[in-house]
């Protein structure tokens, strides 16, 4: 637990720079998938001040809205304006999800890509005051797919068709971190506490980073 969304940010920025170099020194490359919204967001502004080896760093993204691309709501864009475009990074190295396909064709291209990496090394997550986590959501068949990218479709949040990581590809992941941040993320953290299945729940052993606003009363 951390006192507040800056001390959450700073330590998981830590986190990632440790993992990422730990990595490299051991195979060569760090598979590090981003997330999406406000809580990453921080991260990341705190992980671009960071001494990482990012040539030696490939990028992806744990779900994307099928939006075109450079739309202020994608999270590639958001994740570009607040990181990439501060730090030595190869273009080649950044793996958008090409979710302006369309939710079918943006799934089945990530999917594809995907099959050419060995093991991702870590994982950045969120978790919506639903319990969703990427972009599977409470009651939505896409949680349930096992394919490693699924297209979602009716998203109680706009915009309705998404792509991301399926949950069997989160699993899959050698670190999973969990940035939980607000006051509104209570509820969905006191339901998995008493053994709700949420999404975010459904993520094996996983590290979770709160900050003292998130804790259950």
């Amino acid at each position: 637990m951390h006192e507040d969304l800056d001390g959450l940010s700073i330590a998981v920025a830590r986190r990632i720079s440790e993992s990422a170099a730990q990595a490299i020194a051991a195979r060569g490359v760090f598979h590090l998938v981003l997330a999406g919204g406000e809580t990453p967001r921080r991260c990341y502004e705190k992980l671009r001040r960071l001494a990482i080896d990012w040539a030696h760093v490939q990028i992806y993204f744990g779900d994307e809205r099928c939006l075109p691309v450079g739309d202020a709501r994608r999270n590639d864009t958001m994740v570009r304006d607040t990181l990439l475009k501060h730090i030595d990074i190869p273009q080649t190295n950044i793996h958008p999800i090409p979710s302006e396909l369309g939710a079918h064709e943006g799934a089945a291209s990530y999917a594809a890509m995907l099959e050419h990496v060995a093991a991702l090394d870590m994982v950045l997550l969120g978790m919506g005051e639903d319990g969703h986590t990427a972009s599977l959501f409470p009651d939505n068949p896409a949680a349930e797919s096992a394919a490693a990218a699924v297209p979602v479709f009716n998203a109680p949040k706009p915009p309705a068709e998404r792509v991301s990581l399926g949950m069997g590809t989160l699993n899959a992941a050698r670190q999973k971190i969990f940035l939980v941040a607000g006051a509104g993320k209570q509820k969905a953290l006191e339901q998995i506490s008493h053994g709700a299945l949420l999404p975010a729940a459904r993520v094996s052993a996983a590290e979770w980073h709160l900050d003292r606003a998130a804790l259950p009363a």
